[in-house]
Formats: structure tokens, sequence, C-alpha cells
């Protein structure tokens, strides 16, 4: 049985009290997660013992750098199913999605080319095609939403015969909504397209291997799975991560350089320029076996009882808007709502008084929010170290904020 407040002894940062005199709170996970012990602790280990830079001296010291880096490179591959020379260690998932669309366009898009995505992204998956469009000429079409949050039926008649690219989120950071990768991947293939996945969302609650998947990209980061933040894994198959140009320059990404020109590395150190960030991928290969440890299934059933006396709560409240699927087991722990009566932003102030950390806004997915006519709304997530008694205290907050602005 998973045992939340086992958990929860790994987290120092739970210990602490906020300036109310409680412990917080935490429901922001879909913005970024707290680091157990086993990170920090070695991250700490490697910084006394084994801080180097990797790749670059024949010492003992840089060798061990090196194995550490790479040795977190080979765990990250596993956990998603990959090879370790398909796995390109960058800042974040918007890195991520940035460089596969920088480096994907420069191999095989031309102007007048699609780009299909749908309206449920986060700016991550949205921003890099618009820059692309500005700059070269591509097209940009969105597969619209159903009543339900889930995406439309019968999307892919969208696929053109200009269509390129059917890039997509695996779960959305304001619906929660798990979109079926998988019939998205093989439908898309079916009709010539090279396939992108957003896996922010989905990486720390569900496993995402992309064998199974059957995509050709795949990005995450790793501060919303317990590891620092600037670490993150953008996946490529081999073979067309071969065909493209790398997206920085710089250090360790060239085999040779001369006056006017230059050669590159192999895959994947070809798109990593200068020095790493060794302490992220250390932090991120700590995080990967404390979540492998705990187990991703019991992950997801321990959050799905989140969410499920949450939504259960939001529904009793006759002002307040759920959105996304009212199905706990269709979406990861994240449930966005709105409130008729109080504004988000008012909303989570009362929130923070009561030692509450819930997110507001539009949560970078403002094209979605335009869809859905609001300009922001309210958001709590969940993660391993939540519990009910922190679900009881947002109903609480919840109630007292109706009381404030005497919401009747």
């Amino acid at each position: 049985m998973f045992d939340s407040q086992k958990v929860r002894a790994d987290f120092p940062f739970l210990k602490k009290k906020t300036s109310k005199g409680k412990t917080l709170a935490y429901l922001d996970n879909a913005a970024t997660t707290q680091k157990p012990s086993q990170v920090l602790n070695a991250i700490q280990e490697y910084y006394e013992e084994k801080n180097a830079n990797p790749h670059r001296g024949i010492y003992e010291l840089s060798e061990k750098s090196t194995e550490e880096y790479e040795s977190a490179r080979a765990a990250a591959a596993g956990f998603i199913g990959a090879e370790s020379g398909e796995i390109i260690f960058v800042k974040n998932a918007t890195e991520g999605m940035n460089l596969i669309a920088n480096s994907l366009a420069s191999a095989f898009l031309k102007p007048g080319d699609r780009v299909l995505i749908s309206v449920m992204e986060h700016h991550a998956n949205i921003v890099p095609w618009l820059l692309l469009k500005q700059r070269m000429g591509i097209e940009i079409d969105y597969i619209e939403l159903a009543r339900n949050g889930t995406l439309e039926e019968n999307w892919e008649k969208r696929i053109t015969p200009k269509t390129k690219i059917v890039s997509v989120t695996h779960a959305s950071n304001v619906l929660g909504t798990i979109n079926d990768v998988r019939d998205i991947c093989a439908t898309a293939k079916e009709k010539g397209c090279y396939t992108i996945i957003d896996g922010a969302q989905a990486v720390p609650h569900l496993q995402a291997d992309v064998g199974k998947i059957g995509c050709d990209f795949y990005a995450f980061s790793g501060h919303k799975m317990l590891a620092p933040m600037g670490i993150g894994v953008a996946y490529g198959r081999g073979e067309l991560l071969k065909k493209m140009p790398p997206f920085l320059g710089g250090g360790d990404m060239i085999r040779r350089v001369e006056r006017q020109g230059a050669e590159w590395n192999d895959v994947p150190w070809k798109f990593e320029a200068g020095t790493p960030n060794v302490e992220g991928a250390v932090g991120l290969k700590a995080a990967i076996e404390y979540l492998q440890k705990l187990g991703l299934d019991s992950i997801k059933k321990h959050e799905e009882k989140l969410t499920r006396t949450t939504l259960d709560a939001l529904n009793e409240c006759e002002h307040v808007r759920i959105l996304g699927p009212v199905n706990e087991k269709g979406k990861v722990g994240v449930v966005a709502f709105t409130h008729d009566k109080i504004h988000p932003h008012d909303l989570a102030s009362v929130m923070n008084e009561h030692s509450v950390a819930m997110r507001s806004g539009h949560h970078c997915a403002m094209p979605l929010h335009q869809t859905l006519g609001m300009a922001a709304s309210s958001r709590v997530s969940f993660y391993v170290y939540n519990t009910a008694e922190e679900i009881e205290r947002f109903e609480e907050a919840l109630e007292d904020a109706e009381r404030i602005f005497r919401v009747k």
C-alpha cells in the first residue's frame, strides 16, 4: 500500500513551517516538485567527490565525472525505453521542444509545410512553431477540443498532404487529459508525418515507453519529477538525429573546428554544446531511481485517489466549473477550475493565507484558455507526497474564500 506519510519523511522542505506557522500544503506540482533527500544527497556527493568537466580530461576526476554523466543518460534512456545514444540532455522540456522543432525543421521542412498541434498545448509546443512560421514560412494547424476536454473526434482529418509534423502533449498541464499518444503516432505515421510528444506532465506520473508509443521525438523535464531545475531530456530516433543539424554551437558538440568550417561530434553529444549540467544529470538519475522504487503504478493510483477527492469536493460547489475530464482515470493528478464569483488570483491569495500553494493564471496555455472563454483559471496538482489531509485544507480554504467574498 502506498504510504504518503512515509514518503513525506524523505522531503526536508515539507517539514518546514510557513510564516503562518503551518506546514505547506504544496499543490503546485505541475509547475515543479520538491526534492527528496536521496536527490539532494546525490548532488552533494557529486560536488564533494566527483566534480570536474566530463569528456574533457584524461585525469581520474574527469573520468569519474564522465561516468556519472553518462550513467545518468543510461538511466534516463531506460526510464523511457530508449537507447542511451538517443538521449540528449537539455535544460528542460521547453528547450527540448525548441531543439527538436528547430533541428527537425532545418533538416526536413520547407516553406508551406504544415505542423499540426493541439489547442491544449503548453506554449513550449506552440511558440517554437510560431517562430518558425515567421522565419521560414511554415503553417500551423490546430486539433480542437471536445466538450469533455479531450481531443476532438476524427482529428486525423486535419492532416493534409502538406502536413509533415504532428506534435502533441502526452498530458495537458491544465486539463490533466491523458492523450492516446500511441494511437496519435500510429495514425500520423500512416500519413507520413514525423511525430513529437511533449511528455513534461506525463513522465512523472505514468510509464512513458517511447518504443511502445512509436514517436519520433519525446521531451520531458527533471524538475517536475523530483530532480533539480535545469535538467531535462529530449529523445529522438537515432537515424533521424544523425540527419539533423545541431541546435547550439560551442564546446563538446564539435569534433574539429577550423577557421572556415567545423565537423560535428557524434549523436547525442552533437546536440550538447558547452559544459553540461552534470549536477542536474546526477540528480535526475537519483530521482528516477526513487520513482522506480516507489513504482509508477502505485504513484498513479495514489494521485487518482487525491484527484477523485478533489473533483468530488469541487462538484459540491455550485459556483465552480471544472476544466477537463471529470474521470480521474483519464487524467494525471491535475485539477483546474474556475469560480464564477472569485477571481483565480484572489482565490490563490486566500489559499496562501491557509498555507496552501495553488496555482492561478493561464499556466503557459493561453490559446487553451482563449478557447475555453477565460483569461485564467485555478489549478491544484498532486504528487507522491500529497495527502488527503491536504485536500481537506484546500476545501477549508475554498470555503473561507467564499465567506470572505460573500458568495451565496
